[in-house]
């Protein structure tokens, strides 16, 4: 059972990394002009009805706090554009184009760059952005239908599987052989699909989405967006990720993956109503849904798809990135362990800004478990369990 130390030590720290409400706010504005430059009746794009999302920890409500935020935006062209008619190449400079276009028309003075799969926008300012516009086109029916059935046999709701597999796109990536010809074989994507999966696993705490439904209909407002509920789903991944970013601050690019980390977290929650309990089950349990064998980390809307496929793959076998997984995974228990065994305000906040970069409100602190400055006695801290051992020890 959680308990007040730990809760509040738990909820304390989220909050501490949590981003500022001008960050949403501008994030907002952000994809929503860009949507209605898009569909601006004179554009090059208008005809095909283009669709402009959100994408990535800004649609999921995974956000954390930083110094320039990575606002990743889907543009899907939903008619008359098809892998038939149109290469990967000529869809990407098609979307880029407006892009530029719109660039220039905001008089944004930073230049439009070319990454592998998107488009990247920067904007400076006092809280900088970088905008990366994935260009896409819906999946076919017999590939949609595919992925459906994967995802079915992977233990899905039928009607869960049907409703993220009608979501599934083809992206561009200038990487691939037959990016500028012809060609059927097409990158899938579906970060919608996967936000409607991480939402009904965020959705196992009912009786928190049921207080923000009913809260909104007392103060007649429209029910908040999934992206900005914060439950403990959501708060356990931000602190997550941001346990790792500190510890990988030297070495960012050998640090395990923000989807592998969601993935494995959201699927091991069981509806836990209270942060340090989800945390604490997250903790014990995701290293045992990572297989021995590929998939590693299956993609939950696309499960032929691996999330971990670069462990093994040789370019990348000098980042050591499964053996990262596995050493970031074994000190953030060991760091949660001992903040929650902590019992004495100046140690918590050390131990928060050491391995969080995190500045705790102490005073609030204080005031929510009682504990001082001094090290006191308290209620014996419901710890975790050890982890079970992993299934397999070799690294490959």
């Amino acid at each position: 059972m959680s308990n007040r130390t730990t809760k509040a030590i738990t909820e304390e720290l989220v909050a501490s990394i949590e981003i500022p409400e001008t960050a949403w706010e501008r994030a907002s504005k952000r994809y929503e002009d860009l949507g209605a430059w898009f569909n601006r009746p004179d554009g090059p794009c208008a005809q095909f009805n283009p669709h402009i999302y959100p994408q990535g920890s800004f649609r999921l409500g995974t956000v954390i706090r930083s110094d320039e935020y990575d606002l990743d935006v889907g543009c899907r062209l939903q008619k008359d554009i098809r892998k038939q008619t149109h290469t990967q190449k000529q869809l990407k400079l098609l979307i880029g184009g407006d892009v530029e276009a719109y660039r220039s028309a905001r008089g944004i003075k930073e230049n439009l760059e070319e990454m592998h799969r998107c488009w990247r926008l920067p904007y400076a300012g006092a809280l900088a952005f970088h905008m990366d516009v994935v260009p896409s086109i819906p999946e076919d029916t017999f590939g949609r239908r595919i992925i459906a059935e994967r995802v079915r046999m992977a233990g899905t709701d039928e009607a869960l599987a049907d409703t993220v597999a009608s979501w599934a796109g083809s992206i561009t990536d200038n990487r691939l052989p037959n990016y500028a010809i012809i060609s059927n074989d097409w990158r899938i994507s579906n970060s919608e699909g996967y936000a409607l999966w991480f939402e009904s696993r965020m959705k196992l705490a009912e009786a928190l989405v049921e207080s923000l439904r009913l809260a909104a209909k007392a103060a007649h407002v429209e029910p908040l967006p999934t992206s900005q509920w914060n439950l403990p789903l959501q708060k356990s991944v931000k602190l997550l990720k941001r346990h790792r970013d500190v510890m990988f601050q030297d070495n960012p690019d050998a640090k395990p993956i923000s989807i592998i980390i969601t993935t494995l977290a959201a699927a091991t929650y069981e509806g836990e109503l209270e942060l340090d309990d989800a945390m604490s089950r997250i903790l014990t349990e995701m290293g045992t849904l990572v297989r021995a064998t590929r998939p590693r980390v299956p993609n939950p809307v696309n499960p032929a798809e691996d999330f971990a496929d670069k462990w093994a793959d040789p370019k990348y076998k000098h980042l050591n990135l499964e053996q990262n997984f596995w050493d970031w995974f074994e000190q953030a228990q060991s760091d949660f362990r001992a903040l929650w065994s902590a019992r004495d305000i100046d140690l918590i906040a050390e131990q928060a800004n050491e391995r969080f970069a995190a500045r705790m409100n102490t005073d609030r602190l204080r005031d929510t478990t009682g504990l001082s400055t001094a090290t006191i006695s308290a209620p014996k801290v419901r710890k975790l369990t050890e982890a079970p051992a992993r299934p397999w020890r070799s690294i490959s």
